[in-house]
């Protein structure tokens, strides 16, 4: 029994051999120890790579002098490997973007043309170009101009001709939307500092894109910049200002901790780019409902301790074209607070009405100087009012 059972023995531990011998890996196919997923080359698999080792983060630069303590601030550099993008020139965007706002409001323009071209206008007509008017966002009082307007001239002009109904139309919106207004933003570089922007707005307006956006705008103006992350409340505000950054070329001046003292990041960046001799220094706040009164002082703090360095050039709000009538609240309020000096309309692509453009210019007194008409990161536009007015009626 015994003899028979190694014999067994010796019979397995042969096989096992053998059948083991042609998978067995050929010697000098790994020069290193071989880990769980390497393959064996020639083997027509795909090895997975081993991450890389991420680069040691560039040490923050500090400012001139401390911050005030409890609050940890520094400049975060653009990285070096980052190849940076090209942003599209910024002659001609609205006339490339021009096809998305014919669709968006596309409505306004052909629905006055059709009524205007009719062979009888009778008071019923003038009924039906008042509520489209209304319904297109214009506001009381811009429509009630524009109909005594048309109806003077149709009175005595007389025709139904397409072409002399067309142009009677833009000339009157023209008007309205009113091209004599300066829409120039103000980022020329003063003679011992920088042009100083803030970027203020409720919650969900897009704030912090708008930003990223305009900075593609002034790089391609062959602009200096320097972003300022003073939302500090919203979690990776900071982050995501300095990613739009990063991809330009531009550095952003930011808190190590969350819950920063908004003003004391805004003061730091000014300082910053006064160090740096940068052209234009955009500052993000926090976004935040016109309705409450804390928040509103904050902001108007974060502009006084700015001033410090000067006087802000430029103070942008980012309203929603969406919101129509609702926009017009918020401009007003924050309008009080710290003097805003230009509108910049997002998604103006999407349900707006044209006639929003119209409404906060004349509730404000401020021109619209640049309109988002995509989601792209160059799909941020100077605003032309002709060029507007042309895509409405086309």
């Amino acid at each position: 029994m015994i003899i028979i059972v190694a014999a067994v023995v010796l019979i397995l531990g042969v096989g096992t051999a053998f059948l083991l011998r042609g998978r067995k890996t050929p010697p000098g196919t790994y020069t290193s120890t071989r880990d769980a997923n390497d393959l064996p080359a020639g083997s027509g698999g795909t090895a997975v790579a081993e991450p890389e080792a991420p680069a040691a983060p560039a040490p923050a630069v500090e400012t001139a002098e401390a911050p005030p303590a409890g609050h940890h601030l520094g400049l975060e550099e653009v990285p070096e490997v980052a190849a940076l993008e090209v942003p599209a020139p910024v002659r001609g965007r609205l006339a490339r973007l021009r096809a998305r706002l014919v669709r968006s409001n596309n409505a306004l323009g052909k629905g006055l043309l059709a009524l205007l071209s009719r062979d009888t206008i009778d008071e019923d007509v003038w009924d039906e170009i008042e509520e489209t008017l209304l319904l297109a966002d214009l506001g009381t009082e811009p429509t009630q101009e524009l109909v005594e307007a048309l109806k003077a001239r149709v009175k005595v002009e007389g025709s139904r001709d397409p072409k002399l109904v067309h142009d009677m139309l833009r000339e009157e919106l023209v008007k309205l939307v009113d091209p004599s207004m300066d829409r120039e933003l103000a980022s020329e570089r003063h003679p011992n500092r920088p042009a100083i922007m803030m970027v203020v707005g409720v919650n969900g307006v897009g704030k912090t894109t708008t930003i990223g956006k305009l900075a593609r705008v002034l790089v391609a103006q062959d602009k200096d910049v320097l972003l300022g992350a003073a939302d500090t409340f919203r979690a990776a505000a900071a982050e995501q200002l300095a990613t739009w950054g990063d991809r330009v070329g531009v550095p952003t001046v930011k808190a190590d901790v969350d819950g920063a003292d908004p003003a004391s990041v805004a003061f730091e960046a000014v300082r910053a780019g006064i160090d740096q001799e940068v052209d234009v220094v955009m500052i993000d706040t926090a976004g935040r409902l016109q309705n409450k009164v804390g928040l509103m002082d904050e902001l108007g703090k974060i502009k006084r301790v700015v001033e410090k360095h000067g006087t802000v050039d430029e103070v942008l709000l980012v309203l929603d074209a969406t919101t129509g009538q609702n926009g017009l609240n918020q401009a007003k309020v924050f309008s009080e607070v710290v003097n805003v000096t230009g509108i910049v309309l997002t998604k103006l692509d999407g349900t707006a009405k044209g006639g929003i453009v119209v409404a906060i210019q004349r509730q404000l007194g401020v021109p619209v100087k640049l309109v988002g008409l995509g989601e792209g990161p160059d799909d941020l536009a100077p605003f032309d009012a002709e060029a507007f007015v042309d895509a409405l009626l086309d």
